[in-house]
């Protein structure tokens, strides 16, 4: 049966109204005819379906299998008496893979014409979903496999002791050290799923404080200096020669720089030298005046392939080195939510054999 378009009379208000709805709608949604032509879509499905347009069929711009024939039920259902609302999964797999959930729903009242919305049909994103599903499901392996790992150290070395090990002093002294070092290593473990897990949940909250950046960088490096001496590493302060004041949380900008020069200190290079420099950067656009503060050190450098990943949770460029050192695989994820909860940057410059510059910038409170 072929359908025709049928006149209206230009007092009719009806199309106004709908497309307004559809314009309204959060979620990719588009108008189909009853031949299954897009009538109109709002702007998010372009997002989903970059290629759309009305007066094409959707069948066109959409054709995995499933929701061709999800579209076939839909716009036959209501003379075979099928439900009028249909669902279905889609998986796509190139460019990208991404999968989504459609709904078909008849329009109540609809007639099978050209020009009234015969169709709706939305769409629900759920690749993000899935990206969340699986880095909690990364998070709780990763955490129980460096959980695991310290802790059957130390059930191995407490049995040793219990039995063969029972009344040989020299075996009960190295082995309690291990056994120490391994607990400190598991606090420091929980010790940072726990700053993640605060910075995580106050990241949407603005700092109200206000730092001064030359006194914490001052602090910082004085709380360091056994480290640095133990590294035989020199450390020198630029400084400003006027206050240098950001809005933010004294001591969650402590724990950024703590960390970052503490990373500078264990990686860098054996009697080298760290740079800790603060500098005014100049407003630029839309971008007020910012203070950065750069710890540039003269280590082994990080290999390209490894800088965009460094902020992710447990993942290390050199995972004997970092574990050998201390490492727990979180202090830049961190930094990371604790500098987007300052609204601040985080910028990560490397060059294998030369070093590492980690610079962290946060908006002046008022010009310097």
């Amino acid at each position: 049966m072929t359908i025709t378009a049928q006149p209206r009379l230009p007092s009719d208000p009806y199309p106004v109204h709908w497309r307004a709805i559809i314009d309204a709608l959060p979620s990719p949604a588009a108008a189909l005819d009853a031949n299954g032509n897009v009538l109109h879509h709002n702007g998010p499905i372009l997002d989903l379906i970059p290629k759309i347009r009305p007066g094409q069929p959707i069948s066109s711009v959409l054709r995995t299998p499933e929701f061709l024939a999800a579209l076939d039920r839909a716009l036959d259902g209501r003379q075979t008496g099928a439900e009028s609302t249909v669902s279905v999964e889609i998986l796509e797999r190139v460019p990208v893979e991404r999968r989504y959930f459609a709904t078909l729903s008849r329009v109540a009242g609809a007639a099978r014409s050209l020009i009234d919305p015969f169709l709706l049909v939305t769409f629900r994103d759920l690749s993000e979903q899935d990206k969340l599903a699986q880095m909690r499901a990364d998070f709780i392996a990763n955490a129980s496999h460096e959980l695991r790992t310290p802790l059957a150290s130390l059930r191995g070395f407490v049995e040793t002791l219990q039995g063969p090990a029972r009344d040989d002093p020299d075996a009960r002294d190295r082995f309690l050290s291990i056994m120490a070092t391994q607990s400190a290593r598991m606090t420091r473990l929980i010790d940072d799923l726990l700053s993640l897990s605060r910075a995580e949940m106050r990241v949407h909250l603005p700092p109200r404080g206000i730092v001064e950046l030359n006194d914490t960088c001052t602090f910082i490096i004085q709380a360091l200096e056994p480290l640095a001496d133990s590294a035989q590493i020199a450390v020198s302060f630029k400084r400003m020669d006027k206050p240098a004041l950001v809005r933010g949380e004294r001591e969650e900008i402590v724990q950024v720089l703590q960390n970052l020069l503490q990373n500078a200190l264990k990686y860098g290079r054996e009697g080298g030298h760290v740079e800790v420099r603060l500098v005014v950067e100049p407003p630029t656009g839309r971008t007020p005046q910012r203070l950065s503060v750069a710890i540039i050190d003269d280590g082994p450098g990080i290999a390209p392939e490894h800088l965009p990943r460094l902020t992710e949770r447990f993942y290390r460029a050199n995972v004997a080195s970092s574990r050998e050192k201390g490492g727990t695989g979180l202090g830049l994820a961190i930094v990371k939510h604790i500098v987007n909860r300052h609204r601040g940057d985080l910028r990560i410059q490397s060059t294998v054999g030369v070093g590492s510059t980690f610079t962290v910038s946060f908006d002046a409170l008022r010009p310097a």
